[in-house]
């Protein structure tokens, strides 16, 4: 094996999302992982790092039984390909990911949708919002601010919290070089209990390929550069987004660090549009309060 691979063993994550159909689809610059399942309006969830679209096993299936639900892993996460590595970062960008999905949403023949994204797949889903404003009928965001306001109140305190946002954002190829040792202990070094034995074995097979930890790396750069400037040209020009919006957060990760719904409704067209709860669970919300996240969701995605 590469250094830092090791060869895992583990029990397919496909048996725990019935009457989900998986897949692969070519959306032009990449090759996506998708599933889809349940029949209705079409809603489509995305997932954060360092983790794939297996996070939201606990929700969609209870999302089924009133939208058709789409999960896919974001490019270059999980079984999703990526292309080459450009100078500025923009093939990581949320805008490229954004393009993805908008064209994934298309070939399914879904040209307007809800969107729900937690940590960095809620950062491409209120680009997608931004971006493509036809095609975003609601917007769920699951314990993320705009990226730009993330950074600008990185005072000590949280630098040291959200360390991982700078390490991940160094030059290559220090920050690949230092995790390709033990992924494992790097990423899922606390309270592995939060996850599903499955869904941690799709995380971890991700993690040991030395690719995806590029690509997350990449993910982390674009969020140092690009991203931030795409947000403050847009924050520049009044740009907002036009649908209604719906946030969910940790007591214990950004409600320790942010006024949430104030934030939002400052990205927003009309902030009353504007709506969202504090969950006293960390920050994985799927996964530790799937029940409450998909009670959450369906109502706001059900609203007229």
């Amino acid at each position: 094996m590469k250094n830092g691979e090791k060869a895992l063993v583990r029990a397919p994550a496909s048996s725990f999302f019935d009457g989900f159909e998986l897949t692969h689809v070519d959306v032009g610059e990449v090759v996506m992982r998708v599933r889809r399942g349940g029949a209705g309006p079409p809603v489509l969830l995305l997932h954060g790092h360092p983790q794939t679209h297996v996070m939201w096993h606990a929700v969609a299936p209870q999302l089924a039984a009133q939208f058709t639900v789409v999960a896919a892993d974001l490019r270059g996460y999980g079984e999703s390909t990526a292309p080459a590595a450009a100078a500025d970062h923009s093939q990581a960008s949320k805008r490229a990911m954004a393009g993805d999905l908008v064209r994934l949403m298309s070939i399914f023949g879904f040209d307007r949708f809800a969107v729900a994204g937690h940590d960095r797949g809620g950062r491409v889903a209120y680009r997608l919002a931004l971006d493509h404003p036809a095609a975003v009928t609601r917007l769920a965001v699951l314990d993320i601010v705009p990226t730009i306001e993330a950074w600008e109140r990185a005072d000590r305190a949280r630098l040291l919290d959200y360390w991982h946002w700078a390490f991940l954002a160094q030059p290559e190829p220090l920050p690949e070089r230092l995790r390709a040792g033990d992924p494992d202990a790097y990423y899922f070094r606390s309270n592995r209990s939060r996850f599903d034995p499955r869904a941690l074995d799709d995380y971890l097979r991700a993690v040991y390929r030395a690719d995806v930890r590029h690509a997350m790396c990449e993910d982390y750069r674009a969020g140092a550069s690009i991203d931030v400037e795409i947000d403050a040209f847009d924050r520049a020009a009044g740009t907002k987004i036009a649908c209604p919006i719906h946030a969910l957060w940790s007591r214990t990760d950004l409600g320790r660090w942010h006024d949430v719904l104030a934030v939002w409704r400052r990205w927003a067209e009309d902030p009353e549009t504007v709506s969202g709860r504090e969950l006293d669970v960390g920050h994985y919300l799927a996964e530790e309060a799937p029940d409450a996240v998909a009670e959450e969701l369906a109502a706001f995605f059900a609203s007229p």
